[in-house]
């Protein structure tokens, strides 16, 4: 769950009881301490901590501890954009053989993920992030469009933002997410997000042009705020109905009816992306360091949280889409969500994350994602050419990743 928010560096302990000093410490970002906060009464024979930190400070540290051998927790929580680095930096305690019996139960493209260039399990998947539209129902349904109409296609897409111009309103609140949902939902099987099977770059590719295009034609047009995500700014965006539209996984919902948009219930709704695409966005994984005091102890805990029965306590706490697929056949998944006006969602969530085709993490992935956003980021706001940012990053990439 890919979710950067405010937040400075908080320990929050959860103890069943008192009388007991603190044997696992969980080391995650928001809003999983709602989560733990749910569940840990119910593992007794723990007394859990969590040391929350936003989103990027934690993956930071986290790194940091790896290399150094210290300071990371038991049970550490990871992003699924840094899972093909961080798994394969040697710094966590092999799980194959506590996962091995479990496997079958999770979805197979996140297991996989979750393993070493050794084929050995170091990662567990805890939550998915199937990607999805989120929309404003008044400047939809109420205003006389039709979603399935809106979502055709992309030209589809921003025929409504030129539209919705024309009233003053935003299409989004910043086009790079256009670009950056174009670019992870059109991967031709057996190729990375930025490298094919043989490590070559994919930057330059025909998928990359074209999202550069897509979103430099509602810079262009006016159709976005050009508001950088996870900021006030964006936040009250939110809040004040600025936009119509944001792409994100499913767990972007447990964000604004928690805490940031919590007064806009009903105004929302969810769909497919542009032209039905099926694709991930986000998802978290649990793994434990070497570095951690009992194996043993943090094992339980990742077996509590990834259990049937708390992968649902999370999916409707903070809207944390299960990993594991038994999970699918609860009722709650047809159950009306009231903060998107009475939509079943869940069940659209269910089958977008059935069809996702699995897409293979690489090590030079974080080092690609960061120029290409960079060079997106002089396409948007500098006035280069979208082929020769995207030449220039290629090259970079080529140098700094081997």
């Amino acid at each position: 769950m890919k979710m950067p928010i405010k937040a400075s560096i908080a320990a929050i302990t959860l103890a069943a009881s008192a009388s007991f000093s603190a044997d696992i410490r969980i080391d995650g970002f928001p809003d999983y301490d709602s989560q733990i906060a749910e569940i840990a009464p119910t593992l007794p024979q723990h007394n859990i901590e969590m040391l929350k930190n936003n989103h990027g400070d934690h993956h930071n540290k986290l790194k940091t501890n790896l290399a150094t051998g210290t300071g990371a927790g038991d049970v550490v929580l990871i992003d699924v954009g840094f899972i093909g680095s961080f798994v394969n930096a040697g710094g966590f305690v092999d799980l194959t053989d506590f996962y091995k019996s479990k496997a079958g139960n999770y979805a197979s493209y996140a297991v996989e993920a979750g393993k070493g260039n050794d084929g050995n399990q170091y990662a567990v998947p805890v939550d998915l992030g199937p990607g999805v539209m989120y929309f404003r129902r008044d400047y939809m349904e109420d205003m006389g469009f039709d979603i399935n109409d809106v979502m055709t296609s992309w030209d589809s897409y921003l025929a409504y933002g030129q539209k919705l111009k024309e009233k003053d309103i935003l299409l989004i609140g910043n086009a790079s997410a256009i670009a950056s949902a174009y670019w992870r939902f059109n991967v031709a099987e057996g190729d990375g997000l930025y490298f094919d099977a043989d490590g070559n770059s994919l930057v330059t590719s025909e998928r990359f042009m074209r999202a550069f295009e897509l979103a430099k034609a509602v810079r262009d047009g006016g159709m976005d705020g050009n508001i950088s995500e996870w900021t006030e700014d964006w936040y009250a965006g939110f809040r004040e109905g600025k936009f119509a539209t944001q792409m994100s996984g499913a767990w972007l919902l447990g964000h604004l009816q928690n805490w940031m948009a919590p007064d806009t219930s009903g105004k929302w709704g969810v769909s497919n992306l542009p032209g039905g695409l099926y694709g991930t966005w986000g998802g978290s994984y649990l793994a434990i360091p070497k570095q951690a005091k009992n194996v043993s102890a943090a094992w339980d805990l990742i077996e509590h949280m990834i259990s049937e029965e708390n992968q649902l306590v999370g999916f409707k706490k903070i809207a944390a889409f299960p990993a594991h697929t038994g999970t699918y056949n609860d009722a709650s998944f047809d159950e009306p969500i009231e903060f998107l006006r009475g939509q079943k969602a869940r069940r659209l969530w269910a089958e977008i994350a059935e069809n996702i085709t699995p897409v293979a993490p690489m090590n030079g992935d974080l080092i690609a994602e960061s120029l290409v956003n960079d060079a997106l980021d002089k396409v948007l706001n500098d006035g280069v050419s979208i082929e020769k940012a995207l030449k220039d990053a290629e090259r970079q990439i080529k140098r700094r990743v081997r």
